[in-house]
Protein backbone atom coordinates (compact mmCIF):
# COMPACT_ATOMS: atom_id res chain seq x y z
CA UNK A 1 0.00 0.00 0.00
CA UNK A 2 1.26 3.23 -0.74
CA UNK A 3 2.35 5.55 2.12
CA UNK A 4 1.09 9.10 2.59
CA UNK A 5 4.98 9.89 2.30
CA UNK A 6 5.34 8.16 -1.32
CA UNK A 7 2.33 10.04 -1.72
CA UNK A 8 3.91 13.37 -1.37
CA UNK A 9 7.30 12.29 -2.50
CA UNK A 10 4.74 11.64 -5.97
CA UNK A 11 3.94 15.46 -5.78
CA UNK A 12 7.35 16.73 -5.88
CA UNK A 13 8.31 19.87 -4.31
CA UNK A 14 7.75 22.18 -7.67
CA UNK A 15 3.66 20.81 -7.17
CA UNK A 16 3.79 21.66 -3.41
CA UNK A 17 5.24 25.05 -4.03
CA UNK A 18 2.48 25.87 -5.70
CA UNK A 19 0.19 25.89 -3.29
CA UNK A 20 -2.32 28.49 -2.74
CA UNK A 21 -4.28 29.98 -0.32
CA UNK A 22 -6.13 32.63 -0.04
CA UNK A 23 -8.57 34.04 3.49
CA UNK A 24 -12.42 35.59 2.93
CA UNK A 25 -13.04 36.85 6.93
CA UNK A 26 -16.38 38.09 7.93
CA UNK A 27 -17.13 40.79 10.70
CA UNK A 28 -19.81 43.04 11.99
CA UNK A 29 -19.52 46.48 12.59
CA UNK A 30 -20.49 47.80 15.76
CA UNK A 31 -20.60 51.18 17.82
CA UNK A 32 -18.05 51.38 20.34
CA UNK A 33 -20.43 50.07 23.55
CA UNK A 34 -21.22 47.00 20.93
CA UNK A 35 -24.68 47.79 19.00
CA UNK A 36 -24.90 47.05 15.65
CA UNK A 37 -23.92 49.53 13.58
CA UNK A 38 -26.99 50.86 11.46
CA UNK A 39 -25.07 53.20 9.42
CA UNK A 40 -24.19 52.29 4.89
CA UNK A 41 -21.64 50.43 3.76
CA UNK A 42 -18.61 53.23 4.26
CA UNK A 43 -18.08 55.25 0.64
CA UNK A 44 -14.60 54.74 1.39
CA UNK A 45 -14.71 51.09 1.09
CA UNK A 46 -15.81 51.28 -2.28
CA UNK A 47 -19.02 49.34 -4.18
CA UNK A 48 -20.00 46.25 -1.91
CA UNK A 49 -20.81 44.75 -5.34
CA UNK A 50 -17.64 45.02 -7.21
CA UNK A 51 -14.68 45.99 -4.99
CA UNK A 52 -12.97 42.16 -5.13
CA UNK A 53 -11.39 42.86 -1.56
CA UNK A 54 -14.40 44.53 0.29
CA UNK A 55 -17.22 43.65 0.22
CA UNK A 56 -20.53 42.64 2.66
CA UNK A 57 -21.60 39.40 3.36
CA UNK A 58 -25.47 39.03 4.44
CA UNK A 59 -25.69 42.34 6.45
CA UNK A 60 -25.04 45.91 5.40
CA UNK A 61 -23.02 45.90 8.62
CA UNK A 62 -21.35 42.66 8.06
CA UNK A 63 -17.53 43.66 6.31
CA UNK A 64 -16.12 40.88 4.36
CA UNK A 65 -12.57 41.12 3.61
CA UNK A 66 -11.17 38.80 0.84
CA UNK A 67 -7.40 38.53 0.36
CA UNK A 68 -6.00 37.05 -2.84
CA UNK A 69 -4.73 33.62 -3.39
CA UNK A 70 -0.96 33.39 -2.15
CA UNK A 71 1.90 31.26 -2.46
CA UNK A 72 2.87 31.78 1.15
CA UNK A 73 0.97 32.68 4.56
CA UNK A 74 3.26 35.09 5.88
CA UNK A 75 1.77 36.90 2.30
CA UNK A 76 -1.78 36.20 2.96
CA UNK A 77 -1.91 36.92 6.54
CA UNK A 78 -0.02 40.06 5.77
CA UNK A 79 -2.77 41.24 2.95
CA UNK A 80 -5.54 40.32 5.49
CA UNK A 81 -3.34 43.07 8.00
CA UNK A 82 -3.52 46.13 5.92
CA UNK A 83 -6.89 45.59 4.67
CA UNK A 84 -7.67 45.64 8.01
CA UNK A 85 -6.48 48.56 8.51
CA UNK A 86 -7.98 50.01 5.53
CA UNK A 87 -11.05 49.34 6.83
CA UNK A 88 -10.48 50.72 10.79
CA UNK A 89 -9.19 54.32 8.85
CA UNK A 90 -13.22 54.38 6.69
CA UNK A 91 -15.21 52.88 9.74
CA UNK A 92 -14.74 56.01 12.14
CA UNK A 93 -15.75 55.96 15.68
CA UNK A 94 -17.31 51.71 14.85
CA UNK A 95 -15.09 48.56 15.00
CA UNK A 96 -15.03 45.39 13.91
CA UNK A 97 -16.51 42.61 16.62
CA UNK A 98 -14.05 39.74 16.63
CA UNK A 99 -16.30 36.82 17.66
CA UNK A 100 -18.33 34.27 15.13
CA UNK A 101 -21.30 35.39 17.41
CA UNK A 102 -22.81 38.66 17.42
CA UNK A 103 -23.32 41.09 19.57
CA UNK A 104 -26.35 42.16 21.60
CA UNK A 105 -28.92 42.15 18.13
CA UNK A 106 -31.70 44.94 17.68
CA UNK A 107 -35.09 43.78 16.90
CA UNK A 108 -34.90 41.37 13.88
CA UNK A 109 -36.37 43.77 11.30
CA UNK A 110 -33.69 46.09 12.98
CA UNK A 111 -30.87 44.40 11.16
CA UNK A 112 -29.93 46.28 8.15
CA UNK A 113 -29.73 43.77 4.98
CA UNK A 114 -27.00 43.87 2.54
CA UNK A 115 -27.29 46.96 -0.45
CA UNK A 116 -25.62 46.80 -3.59
CA UNK A 117 -27.06 49.92 -5.64
CA UNK A 118 -30.22 49.83 -8.27
CA UNK A 119 -28.55 47.80 -10.72
CA UNK A 120 -30.75 44.20 -11.61
CA UNK A 121 -27.12 42.23 -10.39
CA UNK A 122 -27.15 44.10 -7.12
CA UNK A 123 -31.09 44.10 -6.45
CA UNK A 124 -30.93 39.94 -6.76
CA UNK A 125 -28.29 40.01 -4.39
CA UNK A 126 -30.54 42.04 -1.79
CA UNK A 127 -33.70 39.82 -3.06
CA UNK A 128 -31.15 36.80 -1.76
CA UNK A 129 -30.42 37.90 0.64
CA UNK A 130 -34.12 38.62 1.62
CA UNK A 131 -34.88 35.27 0.76
CA UNK A 132 -32.31 34.23 3.51
CA UNK A 133 -33.80 36.31 6.50
CA UNK A 134 -37.78 35.11 5.38
CA UNK A 135 -36.51 30.97 5.64
CA UNK A 136 -33.81 31.52 8.82
CA UNK A 137 -34.26 34.92 10.28
CA UNK A 138 -32.01 37.26 10.71
CA UNK A 139 -29.96 36.89 13.30
CA UNK A 140 -28.61 33.97 12.49
CA UNK A 141 -27.17 34.90 9.49
CA UNK A 142 -24.90 37.57 11.51
CA UNK A 143 -22.99 35.02 12.65
CA UNK A 144 -19.50 35.12 11.13
CA UNK A 145 -16.48 33.18 10.15
CA UNK A 146 -13.60 32.63 8.05
CA UNK A 147 -13.65 31.00 4.75
CA UNK A 148 -9.66 29.37 3.67
CA UNK A 149 -9.69 28.57 0.42
CA UNK A 150 -6.94 26.29 -0.63
CA UNK A 151 -5.68 24.58 -4.00
CA UNK A 152 -2.66 22.68 -5.18
CA UNK A 153 -1.89 22.25 -9.31
CA UNK A 154 -2.20 19.61 -11.05
CA UNK A 155 -5.65 18.25 -9.26
CA UNK A 156 -8.43 16.65 -10.86
CA UNK A 157 -11.54 16.66 -10.21
CA UNK A 158 -11.81 13.49 -8.41
CA UNK A 159 -8.69 14.52 -6.45
CA UNK A 160 -10.69 17.31 -4.76
CA UNK A 161 -13.68 15.38 -3.90
CA UNK A 162 -11.18 12.94 -2.26
CA UNK A 163 -10.02 15.84 -0.12
CA UNK A 164 -13.08 16.84 0.24
CA UNK A 165 -14.86 13.41 1.55
CA UNK A 166 -11.60 13.22 3.95
CA UNK A 167 -12.01 16.51 5.36
CA UNK A 168 -15.73 15.95 6.06
CA UNK A 169 -14.79 13.12 7.89
CA UNK A 170 -12.17 14.99 9.74
CA UNK A 171 -13.62 17.94 10.47
CA UNK A 172 -14.14 17.44 14.06
CA UNK A 173 -10.20 17.78 14.39
CA UNK A 174 -10.69 21.48 13.29
CA UNK A 175 -13.79 22.49 15.16
CA UNK A 176 -12.06 20.83 18.40
CA UNK A 177 -9.03 22.60 17.98
CA UNK A 178 -10.08 25.82 16.38
CA UNK A 179 -13.57 26.49 17.30
CA UNK A 180 -14.12 29.56 19.18
CA UNK A 181 -18.01 30.25 19.91
CA UNK A 182 -18.67 28.18 22.96
CA UNK A 183 -21.31 31.01 24.15
CA UNK A 184 -23.51 33.64 23.54
CA UNK A 185 -25.65 36.70 24.47
CA UNK A 186 -28.76 35.43 26.06
CA UNK A 187 -30.83 37.41 23.67
CA UNK A 188 -29.69 35.61 20.46
CA UNK A 189 -31.60 32.82 21.33
CA UNK A 190 -34.81 34.56 22.98
CA UNK A 191 -38.33 32.60 22.09
CA UNK A 192 -36.28 29.41 20.88
CA UNK A 193 -35.67 26.13 22.35
CA UNK A 194 -31.95 25.96 22.67
CA UNK A 195 -31.09 24.04 26.05
CA UNK A 196 -27.97 25.76 26.83
CA UNK A 197 -26.58 26.85 30.32
CA UNK A 198 -26.67 30.24 31.91
CA UNK A 199 -22.96 31.43 32.63
CA UNK A 200 -23.66 34.94 34.49
CA UNK A 201 -27.07 36.81 33.79
CA UNK A 202 -26.47 37.79 30.17
CA UNK A 203 -24.84 34.59 28.68
CA UNK A 204 -25.81 31.51 27.45
CA UNK A 205 -23.17 28.21 26.86
CA UNK A 206 -22.19 24.82 26.69
CA UNK A 207 -19.40 23.75 29.20
CA UNK A 208 -17.43 21.85 26.41
CA UNK A 209 -19.14 23.55 23.64
CA UNK A 210 -16.16 24.13 20.70
CA UNK A 211 -18.04 26.00 18.16
CA UNK A 212 -22.17 26.66 18.54
CA UNK A 213 -21.29 28.64 15.22
CA UNK A 214 -21.51 25.01 13.87
CA UNK A 215 -23.96 23.54 15.77
CA UNK A 216 -27.91 23.92 16.01
CA UNK A 217 -27.79 27.33 16.51
CA UNK A 218 -25.57 28.42 13.76
CA UNK A 219 -25.96 27.53 9.76
CA UNK A 220 -28.45 24.91 10.07
CA UNK A 221 -31.72 24.39 8.16
CA UNK A 222 -34.63 21.83 8.30
CA UNK A 223 -35.00 22.00 4.92
CA UNK A 224 -31.15 21.77 4.04
CA UNK A 225 -31.30 18.47 6.53
CA UNK A 226 -32.86 16.33 3.65
CA UNK A 227 -29.97 16.86 1.69
CA UNK A 228 -27.61 14.01 1.25
CA UNK A 229 -25.79 15.91 -1.00
CA UNK A 230 -22.91 12.96 -1.94
CA UNK A 231 -19.24 13.98 -2.69
CA UNK A 232 -18.43 11.13 -4.70
CA UNK A 233 -17.66 13.06 -7.93
CA UNK A 234 -18.34 16.26 -9.54
CA UNK A 235 -21.19 14.36 -11.88
CA UNK A 236 -23.40 13.71 -8.73
CA UNK A 237 -22.48 16.52 -6.41
CA UNK A 238 -24.01 18.71 -9.38
CA UNK A 239 -26.69 16.90 -9.80
CA UNK A 240 -27.78 16.72 -6.14
CA UNK A 241 -27.23 20.82 -6.08
CA UNK A 242 -29.29 21.72 -9.17
CA UNK A 243 -32.30 19.23 -7.58
CA UNK A 244 -32.03 21.77 -4.59
CA UNK A 245 -31.91 24.57 -7.01
CA UNK A 246 -35.27 23.72 -9.31
CA UNK A 247 -37.01 21.72 -7.10
CA UNK A 248 -39.94 23.70 -5.49
CA UNK A 249 -40.21 23.45 -1.72
CA UNK A 250 -43.52 23.35 -0.20
CA UNK A 251 -42.55 26.17 2.70
CA UNK A 252 -41.14 28.30 0.48
CA UNK A 253 -43.73 28.14 -2.08
CA UNK A 254 -46.45 29.24 0.78
CA UNK A 255 -44.09 32.34 1.52
CA UNK A 256 -44.72 33.61 -2.01
CA UNK A 257 -41.97 35.10 -4.37
CA UNK A 258 -43.62 38.86 -3.81
CA UNK A 259 -45.84 40.45 -1.17
CA UNK A 260 -49.14 42.15 -1.77
CA UNK A 261 -47.32 44.98 -2.77
CA UNK A 262 -44.80 43.61 -5.59
CA UNK A 263 -42.04 43.59 -3.21
CA UNK A 264 -39.87 40.25 -3.46
CA UNK A 265 -39.50 38.41 -0.46
CA UNK A 266 -36.99 35.71 -2.21
CA UNK A 267 -35.66 34.85 -5.35
CA UNK A 268 -37.49 31.40 -5.85
CA UNK A 269 -39.15 29.42 -3.83
CA UNK A 270 -36.95 26.42 -4.35
CA UNK A 271 -35.11 24.80 -1.54
CA UNK A 272 -32.27 26.63 -2.84
CA UNK A 273 -32.44 30.39 -4.06
CA UNK A 274 -28.81 29.85 -5.30
CA UNK A 275 -25.22 27.76 -4.64
CA UNK A 276 -24.76 29.98 -1.71
CA UNK A 277 -27.08 28.91 -0.05
CA UNK A 278 -25.88 25.37 0.64
CA UNK A 279 -24.53 25.28 3.87
CA UNK A 280 -21.80 23.14 3.73
CA UNK A 281 -17.97 22.59 5.79
CA UNK A 282 -16.29 22.54 2.39
CA UNK A 283 -17.29 23.15 -0.71
CA UNK A 284 -15.80 22.50 -4.02
CA UNK A 285 -15.08 26.18 -6.09
CA UNK A 286 -14.20 28.04 -9.55
CA UNK A 287 -14.02 31.16 -10.30
CA UNK A 288 -16.81 32.61 -12.21
CA UNK A 289 -17.44 34.77 -15.04
CA UNK A 290 -19.64 38.11 -14.76
CA UNK A 291 -23.10 36.64 -14.85
CA UNK A 292 -22.26 33.27 -15.00
CA UNK A 293 -23.78 30.65 -12.10
CA UNK A 294 -21.08 28.76 -10.03
CA UNK A 295 -22.28 25.20 -10.60
CA UNK A 296 -22.46 26.07 -14.77
CA UNK A 297 -18.69 27.10 -13.72
CA UNK A 298 -17.87 24.18 -12.07
CA UNK A 299 -19.14 21.63 -14.33
CA UNK A 300 -17.60 23.38 -17.43
CA UNK A 301 -14.44 24.29 -15.89
CA UNK A 302 -13.86 21.63 -12.97
CA UNK A 303 -13.02 22.61 -9.12
CA UNK A 304 -10.49 25.20 -9.30
CA UNK A 305 -10.04 25.14 -5.37
CA UNK A 306 -11.58 24.39 -1.82
CA UNK A 307 -13.16 26.29 0.28
CA UNK A 308 -12.70 25.64 4.02
CA UNK A 309 -16.30 27.21 5.97
CA UNK A 310 -15.42 25.74 9.44
CA UNK A 311 -13.48 27.99 11.08
CA UNK A 312 -14.44 30.64 14.06
CA UNK A 313 -12.78 34.33 14.16
CA UNK A 314 -10.89 33.54 17.26
CA UNK A 315 -11.44 36.93 19.63
CA UNK A 316 -7.88 36.60 20.67
CA UNK A 317 -6.51 37.20 17.34
CA UNK A 318 -6.43 40.20 15.88
CA UNK A 319 -7.38 39.65 12.29
CA UNK A 320 -9.50 36.13 13.44
CA UNK A 321 -6.54 33.93 12.46
CA UNK A 322 -2.90 33.40 12.92
CA UNK A 323 0.18 32.31 10.89
CA UNK A 324 -0.38 28.60 13.34
CA UNK A 325 -3.54 28.18 12.32
CA UNK A 326 -3.40 28.61 8.46
CA UNK A 327 -0.29 26.37 8.79
CA UNK A 328 -2.20 23.88 9.92
CA UNK A 329 -4.71 24.01 7.44
CA UNK A 330 -2.73 23.49 5.26
CA UNK A 331 -1.42 20.40 6.68
CA UNK A 332 -4.28 19.24 7.09
CA UNK A 333 -5.57 19.41 4.06
CA UNK A 334 -2.81 17.79 2.21
CA UNK A 335 -3.27 14.92 4.61
CA UNK A 336 -6.73 14.87 3.43
CA UNK A 337 -5.81 14.89 -0.34
CA UNK A 338 -3.04 12.23 0.01
CA UNK A 339 -5.03 10.01 2.69
CA UNK A 340 -6.53 6.66 1.28
CA UNK A 341 -10.67 8.49 0.43
CA UNK A 342 -13.65 5.45 -0.04
CA UNK A 343 -16.64 7.14 -1.42
CA UNK A 344 -19.06 8.09 1.10
CA UNK A 345 -22.57 6.51 1.74
CA UNK A 346 -25.84 7.94 2.90
CA UNK A 347 -25.22 6.60 6.11
CA UNK A 348 -21.78 7.72 6.39
CA UNK A 349 -23.69 11.16 5.91
CA UNK A 350 -25.55 10.65 8.48
CA UNK A 351 -23.08 10.04 11.20
CA UNK A 352 -21.06 12.73 9.89
CA UNK A 353 -23.55 14.81 10.54
CA UNK A 354 -24.03 14.00 14.39
CA UNK A 355 -20.41 13.84 14.82
CA UNK A 356 -20.56 17.90 14.04
CA UNK A 357 -23.51 18.11 16.33
CA UNK A 358 -21.77 16.41 18.95
CA UNK A 359 -18.65 18.29 18.64
CA UNK A 360 -20.11 21.92 18.34
CA UNK A 361 -21.91 21.03 21.75
CA UNK A 362 -19.35 18.41 23.40
CA UNK A 363 -16.39 19.01 22.24
CA UNK A 364 -13.94 19.57 24.98
CA UNK A 365 -16.22 16.55 26.72
CA UNK A 366 -14.00 14.37 28.43
CA UNK A 367 -14.50 10.33 26.99
CA UNK A 368 -16.47 11.62 23.99
CA UNK A 369 -17.46 8.97 21.43
CA UNK A 370 -17.74 9.97 18.02
CA UNK A 371 -19.16 7.23 15.48
CA UNK A 372 -16.43 6.39 12.59
CA UNK A 373 -17.56 3.14 10.43
CA UNK A 374 -20.73 2.11 12.62
CA UNK A 375 -18.54 2.16 15.70
CA UNK A 376 -17.57 4.20 18.95
CA UNK A 377 -14.59 5.57 19.01
CA UNK A 378 -12.83 8.30 21.14
CA UNK A 379 -12.13 11.69 20.07
CA UNK A 380 -9.64 12.26 21.10
CA UNK A 381 -7.97 8.58 20.06
CA UNK A 382 -9.66 9.31 16.64
CA UNK A 383 -7.81 13.10 16.58
CA UNK A 384 -4.37 12.02 17.73
CA UNK A 385 -4.15 9.54 14.82
CA UNK A 386 -4.81 12.03 12.91
CA UNK A 387 -2.20 14.32 13.59
CA UNK A 388 0.33 11.50 14.10
CA UNK A 389 0.24 11.04 10.63
CA UNK A 390 0.08 15.20 9.80
CA UNK A 391 3.28 15.10 10.94
CA UNK A 392 5.72 14.06 8.23
CA UNK A 393 3.94 16.57 6.28
CA UNK A 394 4.40 19.41 8.21
CA UNK A 395 7.84 18.36 8.74
CA UNK A 396 7.78 18.21 4.70
CA UNK A 397 6.28 21.27 4.21
CA UNK A 398 9.01 23.01 6.55
CA UNK A 399 11.86 21.57 4.38
CA UNK A 400 10.45 23.28 1.65
CA UNK A 401 10.21 26.89 3.16
CA UNK A 402 13.40 26.43 5.25
CA UNK A 403 11.21 26.83 8.53
CA UNK A 404 9.58 25.72 11.65
CA UNK A 405 6.06 26.87 11.23
CA UNK A 406 4.40 23.47 10.26
CA UNK A 407 5.91 21.24 12.43
CA UNK A 408 5.21 23.70 15.21
CA UNK A 409 1.74 24.57 14.67
CA UNK A 410 0.93 20.37 14.58
CA UNK A 411 3.29 20.21 18.12
CA UNK A 412 0.48 22.80 19.36
CA UNK A 413 -2.47 20.50 18.27
CA UNK A 414 -0.99 17.43 19.86
CA UNK A 415 -0.73 19.59 23.19
CA UNK A 416 -3.86 21.23 23.22
CA UNK A 417 -6.20 17.76 22.76
CA UNK A 418 -4.07 16.71 26.01
CA UNK A 419 -4.44 19.87 27.47
CA UNK A 420 -8.19 21.32 26.79
CA UNK A 421 -7.34 24.51 28.42
CA UNK A 422 -5.06 25.71 25.33
CA UNK A 423 -7.97 25.50 23.17
CA UNK A 424 -9.91 29.00 22.02
CA UNK A 425 -12.96 27.57 23.20
CA UNK A 426 -11.79 26.81 26.53
CA UNK A 427 -9.80 29.98 26.82
CA UNK A 428 -12.82 31.82 25.71
CA UNK A 429 -15.68 29.97 28.89
CA UNK A 430 -12.35 30.86 31.32
CA UNK A 431 -12.24 34.84 29.94
CA UNK A 432 -15.73 34.69 30.67
CA UNK A 433 -16.13 32.99 34.02
CA UNK A 434 -13.82 36.14 35.01
CA UNK A 435 -16.55 38.81 34.55
CA UNK A 436 -19.68 37.01 34.84
CA UNK A 437 -21.37 40.19 34.80
CA UNK A 438 -19.73 41.31 31.77
CA UNK A 439 -20.28 38.26 29.77
CA UNK A 440 -20.41 37.22 26.04
CA UNK A 441 -21.15 40.86 24.46
CA UNK A 442 -18.39 42.37 27.39
CA UNK A 443 -15.36 40.01 26.91
CA UNK A 444 -15.52 40.34 23.02
CA UNK A 445 -15.76 44.29 23.51
CA UNK A 446 -12.77 44.23 25.41
CA UNK A 447 -11.18 42.13 22.50
CA UNK A 448 -12.10 44.16 19.81
CA UNK A 449 -11.03 47.36 21.23
CA UNK A 450 -7.69 45.24 21.80
CA UNK A 451 -7.78 44.58 18.26
CA UNK A 452 -8.40 47.91 16.64
CA UNK A 453 -6.33 49.12 19.07
CA UNK A 454 -3.15 46.75 17.54
CA UNK A 455 -4.13 47.24 14.07
CA UNK A 456 -4.39 51.04 13.70
CA UNK A 457 -0.94 51.56 15.59
CA UNK A 458 0.66 51.23 12.58
CA UNK A 459 -0.47 53.09 9.78
CA UNK A 460 -0.32 51.91 5.94
CA UNK A 461 2.28 52.72 3.58
CA UNK A 462 1.80 55.45 1.45
CA UNK A 463 1.61 52.99 -1.60
CA UNK A 464 -0.27 50.82 0.02
CA UNK A 465 -3.07 53.24 0.88
CA UNK A 466 -2.97 54.70 -2.43
CA UNK A 467 -3.42 51.36 -4.04
CA UNK A 468 -6.83 50.05 -2.03
CA UNK A 469 -8.16 53.92 -2.60
CA UNK A 470 -7.91 53.33 -5.95
CA UNK A 471 -9.56 50.18 -5.74
CA UNK A 472 -12.81 51.61 -4.04
CA UNK A 473 -12.82 54.79 -6.71
CA UNK A 474 -12.54 52.42 -9.68
CA UNK A 475 -15.01 50.01 -8.01
CA UNK A 476 -17.37 52.73 -7.44
CA UNK A 477 -17.19 53.83 -11.34
CA UNK A 478 -17.60 50.09 -12.14
CA UNK A 479 -20.97 49.41 -10.20
CA UNK A 480 -22.32 52.69 -12.03
CA UNK A 481 -21.22 51.64 -15.19
CA UNK A 482 -23.16 47.99 -14.41
CA UNK A 483 -26.44 50.30 -13.11
CA UNK A 484 -25.96 52.58 -16.42
CA UNK A 485 -26.03 49.55 -18.40
CA UNK A 486 -28.96 48.28 -17.72
CA UNK A 487 -31.86 47.41 -20.21
CA UNK A 488 -34.15 44.68 -19.27
CA UNK A 489 -36.68 44.65 -15.98
CA UNK A 490 -35.23 43.09 -12.57
CA UNK A 491 -38.26 40.33 -12.87
CA UNK A 492 -36.74 39.39 -16.48
CA UNK A 493 -33.53 39.79 -15.23
CA UNK A 494 -34.38 37.39 -12.39
CA UNK A 495 -36.20 34.79 -14.84
CA UNK A 496 -33.02 34.61 -17.13
CA UNK A 497 -30.56 34.00 -14.05
CA UNK A 498 -32.85 31.21 -12.29
CA UNK A 499 -33.32 29.34 -15.45
CA UNK A 500 -32.16 25.74 -15.00
CA UNK A 501 -30.83 26.07 -18.55
CA UNK A 502 -27.76 28.33 -16.91
CA UNK A 503 -26.66 25.34 -14.32
CA UNK A 504 -25.78 22.75 -17.04
CA UNK A 505 -22.85 22.52 -19.70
Amino acid sequence: MTSLIDRLRALGPERLKGMRRGIEKESLRTSQSGQLAQTPHPRALGSALTNPHITTDFSEAQVEIVTGAHASVPDCLDELTQLHRFVYRAIGDEQLWVSSMPCDLPPNDEIPIGQYGTSNVGRAKTVYRKGLAHRYGRRMQTISGIHYNWSLPGLSNDDYFGLIRNFRRHSFVLLTLFGASPAVPADFVKGQAHGLLPLGERTLYLPHATSLRMGRLGYQSDAQSALAVSYNGLKGYAMSLQDALTRAYPAYEALGLCDEQGNYKQLSTSLLQIENEFYSTIRPKRVIFSGERPLHALRERGVEYVEVRCMDLNPFLPVGIDERTARFLDVFLLHCLLSDSPLDTPQEIASLARNQQAVAARGREPGLRLERGGEPVLLTDWAQAVLAECAPLADALDALDGGEGHRQACAWAVAALRDPGLLPSAQVVAAMQQDLAAGHVGFVLTQSALARQVLTAQGLQADVLARYEQQAEASLAEQAAIEAADTVPFEAFRQDYMSASHLVV
